[in-house]
């Protein structure tokens, strides 16, 4: 059967509110698509497209990758690129696209890290794989202190200034090298926009001294993993190992050990506050993930148009209350969270 050609909703912009990402003119809407673990080559591409599809049509302009992104590695830009090209190339001046570089992606001593040849070679080769003349923003993955922090600033400024990409970010980086990171870049001239950090209700971790950095330098935070790799979703509450569930699998974030008594006692108390906003599991997590001011979007991922539209709905109730805070604050305890 021929695919039937794509025509984007004409009210695409008419719910989302979308937030500056720190101090700057760039709107994002509250959550994005991640295309981490549901966009490569081990899932049908035309399920992909009908995921970004849906995704385009309910606001989302943001969509969220990396070069080791699939699986295999770079199949995940890959797919997004052919998806982009029949699909969204008309509505290219609307999408945000993003990537990263810094975990390993190729043999050899160039492939993993921070340096400028890795850094530069490596968006060259995001760029041939998603079919685009430039990002939108590009991000340096995790922190390699082998590498001097100014190399890695300048790599990231060279790409800005190349018109490679039109923002650069930062990932994994703890409130100190944030800091750094900052300066070095304002040494090109170059702001550092984007902080991208694993926040949720179980891993709370940067709370810990990173906002207020996030505040100074007027960066903003995209978040991943704000449902914890689905312990705060409904999967697990029945105290089971669902066959086909990522804690069955040879997941290195989730594992059947992660499915314990405290963990079940505190998700379950979770669920209860959310039926009685009437979301579900996650829809609070993620309402609770979007409280603060300094986060911009939060990632998600959709192994289904299904699944994405649920995430959503967490936007439809009000704003958590002090009241409804102060309730959830005895189970949201960080350390829960799967690794």
């Amino acid at each position: 059967m021929a695919r039937v050609s794509y025509v984007a909703a004409s009210d695409r912009y008419s719910v989302l509110d979308y937030r500056r990402t720190g101090r700057s003119g760039l709107l994002l809407p509250p959550i994005s698509l991640a295309l981490w673990q549901n966009f490569g080559d081990a899932r049908s591409l035309e399920v992909q497209r009908a995921i970004v599809r849906r995704a385009f049509d309910r606001g989302i302009t943001h969509f969220d990758l990396a070069n080791n992104y699939g699986p295999p590695p770079g199949s995940a830009e890959e797919n997004f690129g052919r998806i982009f090209a029949d699909d969204l190339r008309q509505h290219r001046d609307e999408i945000v696209v993003s990537t990263k570089a810094g975990y390993p992606m190729g043999l050899g001593p160039y492939g993993d890290g921070g340096s400028r040849k890795y850094l530069l070679s490596s968006l060259d080769a995001t760029l041939s794989r998603l079919g685009l003349g430039y990002v939108d923003s590009f991000n340096h993955h995790r922190p390699d202190p082998e590498t001097p922090l100014e190399e890695t600033a300048g790599a990231l400024a060279s790409a800005v200034t190349s018109g490679r990409a039109l923002y650069v970010g930062i990932s994994n980086y703890d409130p100190v090298r944030t800091a750094a990171m900052a300066a070095a870049l304002a040494e090109h001239r170059v702001p550092l926009l984007i902080h991208q950090p694993r926040y949720s209700m179980f891993d709370r971790h940067i709370e810990d001294g990173l906002f207020p950095v996030l505040e100074q330098h007027g960066i903003g935070a995209i978040v991943f993993s704000p449902l914890a790799q689905g312990l705060l979703t409904d999967r697990y509450l029945g105290g089971g190992l669902p066959a086909d569930s990522r804690a069955a699998s040879s997941s290195p974030f989730l594992s059947a050990g992660d499915i314990t008594e405290t963990y079940l006692t505190r998700a379950r108390a979770l669920q209860r506050l959310a039926q009685q906003r009437g979301q579900t599991l996650a829809q609070l997590a993620l309402a609770w993930v979007l409280r603060n001011p300094v986060i911009t979007s939060a990632l998600i991922g959709a192994s289904s148009v299904a699944q994405l539209d649920q995430n959503l709905g967490a936007l439809e109730a009000p704003p958590l209350s002090d009241e409804e805070l102060t309730a959830i604050e005895p189970h949201a305890v960080h350390g829960t969270a799967a690794r």
